[in-house]
């Protein structure tokens, strides 16, 4: 291994951080960590048509939201446009790479002479040999790189194990353009050795590629990185992962309401274990990664599985840590912010009270606010149709001697007294606890589910409890 290792994450600028590149950037980060190297960030924004600074933003507020910080300032690819034609040039003075002056006619039918044969579409590498004074006049070529046509490449995986491929399957492929703009291929290459990238770690959908650029490597006589081409993530039904199965930005993931180490500790778990550790810390992931333990086999998306650990972490967070999140989460949640125009110091206080008995109903931040609704709710409080249900009937009177009772209880306002209140007053009225304790929480969250009904007393405190019942009985 290296002295220090060095990883990347190469995103397009073409859309949103979606999930797969978002475990990409987790394993190169993981990765880096765990070595005690860096992770440098490249912008791919070769294609200038599709690129956009919106999408730009987009990736790196999505790797922002989730931590995956990385060193020093991201690099454009496309800027370093100069510095790739240097390299392609070069090639060509070594003799390693040529000038190509054949016309969109001849490529065309090229490509369909190996196609009536069978064969994958080819170039046939009739300008390899040929002196460019022969080149059509005021012609610009394009350069292509020298593969080699016997034998065979071999890219050292350490996911994938030894890939072979045969070199009579490499054609010369273009380098640089006949307009002077290099290809993506070439690009890279030149990218990760300027950029002394040490650990390639990148999905399996790049594996031909490797091969290709390892033939560049070898003809500038440069080290070739380390490889680790990572599977797919495919959805729950097996096939490839699309966005009706969760291929959403990140920030897409937010709006659902989970929390980044949530889903950073899913999205590990996503091809990678460790042992039968199902839930982990940022800091049980950076001891344990190891990119050779990464499966060979494609990963399934579920959404069931991502909410159960969603809700795991939540339970797990401390409440203070956990509100703090809620509150910087609350402008992109659904009815988040309803919740964060209304939250003044004293609402803050009690929220972080009634947290303990919200976190063990939610699985996400989005049933978070919906949980929670009730302690910012203005009186008299809007009653959903299950809980007038429980309302109906015996049960404003029931309400009524509950209310009574309660008043009763002037300095020591506690869940406990507000318990053993409730239950002195069902005990004499020859009630079933359930019998007051459900219609109390209807009037007091106008819900029929809820923390504990004596834990909501206590959070609302004695005037806004009895407030809240007075108005269901009067």
């Amino acid at each position: 291994m290296p002295d220090k290792v060095v990883t990347r994450f190469a995103p397009s600028p073409t859309g949103y951080l979606h999930i797969g590149g978002a475990r990409t950037a987790l394993f190169n980060w993981l990765y880096s960590k765990h070595t005690g190297g860096t992770m440098l960030l490249r912008i791919e924004d070769t294609d200038r048509e599709r690129s956009t600074d919106a999408a730009t933003s987009a990736i790196l507020g999505g790797l922002t939201w989730l931590s995956l910080t990385w060193d020093g300032e991201p690099v454009s690819q496309f800027e370093r446009a100069p510095r790739h034609r240097e390299v392609a040039e070069e090639l060509v003075r070594m003799g390693k790479a040529y000038y190509c002056y054949a016309t969109p006619a001849e490529l065309v039918a090229m490509r369909e002479a190996a196609r009536a044969k069978g064969l994958p579409p080819r170039y046939d590498g009739r300008w390899r040999d040929r002196d460019p004074s022969e080149a059509p006049a005021g012609a610009k070529g394009a350069i292509r790189i020298k593969a080699p046509t016997e034998g065979e490449t071999v890219v050292h995986d350490r996911v994938q194990g030894e890939v072979r491929f045969p070199n009579k399957d490499l054609d010369d492929f273009i380098i640089l353009r006949s307009d002077g703009n290099p290809t993506y291929m070439h690009a890279v290459v030149v990218d990760d050795h300027d950029m002394g990238v040490t650990h390639i770690i990148r999905g399996d959908d790049h594996l031909t590629n490797a091969a290709r650029q390892t033939v560049i490597y070898d003809a500038m006589g440069w080290d070739v990185p380390s490889m680790s081409h990572i599977p797919l993530i495919h959805g729950a039904d097996g096939a490839k992962l699309s966005k009706r199965h969760g291929a959403l930005g990140v920030e897409a993931y937010r709006a659902m309401g989970y929390l980044p180490e949530a889903l950073l500790n899913y999205l590990a778990r996503l091809g990678w274990s460790h042992g039968d550790d199902e839930v982990m810390s940022i800091k049980d992931m950076i001891a344990w990664f190891d990119i050779g333990d990464v499966n060979k086999g494609a990963a399934r998306f579920d959404f069931a599985k991502l909410e159960a650990l969603n809700g795991v972490h939540m339970r797990r967070m401390n409440d203070a840590d956990l509100l703090d999140i809620f509150i910087a989460t609350l402008p992109y949640l659904e009815g988040g912010p309803a919740i964060a125009a209304h939250l003044d110091d004293r609402r803050k206080a009690r929220l972080l009270a009634a947290l303990p008995g919200l976190k063990e109903r939610a699985k996400t931040l989005v049933e978070l606010v919906d949980g929670a609704g009730f302690l910012f709710t203005e009186r008299p409080l809007p009653i959903d149709e299950k809980a007038a249900a429980l309302l109906a009937g015996e049960a404003r009177e029931i309400l009524r001697g509950a209310h009574g009772a309660l008043k009763m209880v002037s300095s020591d306002w506690t869940a406990a007294t507000a318990e053993a209140t409730i239950r002195d007053y069902a005990l004499a009225g020859g009630y079933k606890l359930g019998a007051v304790a459900q219609p109390l929480r209807a009037a007091l969250t106008g819900k029929s589910t809820s923390p504990g009904v004596f834990d909501v007393l206590a959070v609302l405190g004695r005037e806004e409890s009895l407030a809240r019942i007075a108005d269901q009985i009067d």
